[in-house]
């Protein structure tokens, strides 16, 4: 739920226009060192100096005062699973290996509404713990995930995106639908869910491995009949993962291709990893507006591949950034803004500090098509907000004696923040960091 009563926050407002590449380019971001955002109803209805919104705000307007931190657009997480919350941390070989070990069986476990529900609320308090107010994931093949996921969102009055997981083949057989299941299961959460209040649906074929020729057909329809719906999938993560898929569609040009066939790509279809992609998988992913998600920390401790955020984005590809949790190792996106700089920097990819903290907030949100209601702190969008306090633990208040910009600043956050940097995380207006 939105807090209806009129607030100002007061700190030093950071927000983005445009992809930044340095702070010399002043008009891909606004800076106020003594900022202000007056909010109502759940919305951003105004941004400025401290001095300008106090003037015009109505009479007895409560002020919270979180300077000297930073206040920011709430994160937004492109690719995560919900039902790998008690996955995340488990040693593992590589990607198929850990699907079977430990993914899979776990997955076995949301079938049973009440452990959906109870893990929905740790999965939420970790998220609002980072400052991410918005995530896009994937459940388990259960309804019941569904469910339990899209429940706990709405009682936090959160914008949430997500979707029963597509899989009948190539996995525990009670974790198996079918091709006409899925679709009819997914049809009816679709229905029941999909801008419902903040929640969006996503139809969701976890992979080629594991969906039939017949599923994908499916989720192509579903698409078809909802177009206004995101699609999500995995493509091009693991070597033996490509080696299979090829096995299993000999007559697919690449692995993307076989998504291609299916209709399932175009500008809300987002693909997780993307790491080992052929030159005309780039070009389909191009002209069809298909998004790149980069899973930084899932894609170093599978050891599955590095990245390629410049020759990506120099073919004309939107990307995205993302957590990857149980795969990926931390729910922060601070964190996972720190390994994505060391992937880029090993491909002498230098990410300024300026991109990093657009791609987590106005860059995720444009990727997603939704920038028009999350990812900044313009007017008119929704007050979803992170304050984060670079001088969180000691080490941290040590090297801001040195800091004089707010570059470094931003770095030292992305270097070494987590969940202690965030002072408060604000949902549609309403402080909701959990104790």
């Amino acid at each position: 739920m939105s807090d209806q009563n009129t607030k100002i926050l007061r700190g030093r407002t950071l927000t983005f226009h445009d992809v930044p590449n340095g702070p010399d380019e002043k008009h891909t971001f606004s800076f106020e060192e003594d900022g202000a955002l007056l909010i109502e109803g759940g919305k951003i209805i105004a941004r400025g100096p401290f001095a300008d919104i106090a003037a015009d705000a109505p009479d007895g307007t409560q002020i919270v005062d979180h300077r000297p931190h930073l206040i920011l657009p709430g994160f937004i997480d492109t690719h995560i699973h919900f039902p790998q919350a008690q996955v995340i941390a488990s040693w593992a070989d590589q990607l198929l290996d850990w699907l079977n070990d430990y993914t899979f069986p776990a997955e076995l476990k949301f079938a049973d509404k009440h452990h959906a529900d109870r893990i929905a609320k740790g999965f939420y308090d970790a998220l609002l713990a980072n400052g991410t107010t918005t995530a896009v994931a994937y459940c388990s093949s259960h309804p019941n995930s569904v469910d339990a996921y899209f429940e706990e969102a709405e009682r936090r009055g959160m914008m949430m995106l997500g979707g029963k997981t597509m899989m009948d083949r190539n996995a525990p057989a009670d974790l198996c639908d079918t091709a006409q299941s899925s679709y009819d299961d997914s049809k009816a959460l679709l229905e029941k869910w999909h801008q419902n209040g903040r929640a969006r649906y996503v139809i969701t074929p976890r992979f080629a491995i594991t969906s039939s020729p017949e599923q994908l057909d499916a989720a192509g329809r579903l698409l078809k009949e909802h177009p206004d719906c995101h699609l999500q999938t995995h493509i091009n993560e693991n070597h033996n993962e490509i080696a299979y898929t090829r096995e299993l569609y000999p007559d697919a040009a690449h692995y993307l291709g076989v998504y291609e066939s299916f209709g399932l790509l175009g500008p809300k279809t987002l693909l997780g990893h993307c790491i080992h992609m052929t030159g005309h998988e780039l070009h389909v992913m191009r002209e069809t507006g298909s998004v790149a998600v980069f899973c930084p920390t899932s894609n170093l401790f599978l050891g599955s591949g590095l990245f390629d955020k410049s020759g990506i984005e120099g073919a004309g590809i939107k990307t995205a950034v993302a957590t990857d949790v149980g795969g990926g190792t931390n729910y922060s996106m601070l964190r996972t803004l720190d390994e994505g700089y060391k992937i880029l920097q090993l491909q002498r990819q230098r990410m300024h500090p300026l991109t990093s903290f657009y791609w987590a907030t106005l860059g995720n949100a444009d990727a997603l098509s939704l920038s028009d209601r999350i990812g900044t702190l313009d007017p008119g969008t929704d007050a979803d907000i992170v304050v984060l306090n670079a001088r969180a633990t000691e080490p941290m208040a040590l090297r801001m004696q040195t800091i004089e910009t707010l570059s470094e600043e931003l770095f030292l956050l992305q270097t070494l923040g987590d969940d202690r940097c965030v002072a408060e995380t604000y949902v549609a207006g309403t402080a909701c960091k959990p104790a």
